[in-house]
């Protein structure tokens, strides 16, 4: 089984190494990982962005399931990239697995950030007056229950771990899923 090993781990500055641990774990396990930046696009190049997706785009085409990391990125919420794949692997009937290393609520994790607000009629709002949703999930509920629907229900440890970008734990949890799946275990 092919896997697409989505997240924003690609921005680290150890991200190679970090997709080689990961390819790893899915070796162990009996499956290939397909990590981003197996791709080799050189950034400075005319058109580098579009090389980019359209390398991704072919990299999820050929597999049969993704592993999202969807722990919070630069906000409360996860990477919109890694929101896209997951959306664009769901949208073909692939396999969907994902993990958040932050066990936190949406919500929590909004008031981390902001001023939240309970309003006269209970809803939580933000000091826009925006709506704060709050389901007591992790993120968004179209990604939680596109997850449900698609594969299994989002990883996540019962505390955050010291390293939230490094360790793996979680997605080694979303690889034993996926080798069951596959028949593997």
């Amino acid at each position: 089984m092919l896997i697409y090993l989505a997240g924003p781990d690609v921005f680290l500055p150890d991200a190679v190494e970090i997709g080689r641990r990961k390819a790893e774990i899915c070796a162990l396990h009996g499956l290939t990982g397909l990590y981003p930046l197996d791709n080799a696009v050189n950034p400075a190049a005319a058109h580098a962005s579009r090389t980019i997706f359209r390398s991704n785009e072919t990299m999820m085409e050929s597999a049969d399931a993704i592993i999202a990391n969807l722990t919070p990125f630069r906000g409360p919420s996860a990477d919109a990239g890694t929101v896209y794949e997951l959306g664009y692997m769901a949208g073909r009937g692939k396999l969907c697995l994902a993990y958040s290393n932050d066990p936190a609520s949406y919500a929590n994790r909004v008031a981390r950030l902001h001023q939240v607000a309970a309003a006269p009629d209970g809803r939580l709002i933000d000091a826009e007056g925006m709506m704060v949703e709050e389901f007591g999930l992790p993120d968004n509920l179209m990604m939680m229950h596109a997850l449900e629907l698609h594969g299994s229900p989002l990883v996540t440890p019962r505390q955050a771990p010291e390293d939230i970008w490094r360790d793996l734990a979680s997605f080694e949890a979303c690889v034993r899923v996926a080798a069951r799946h596959a028949g593997l275990i």
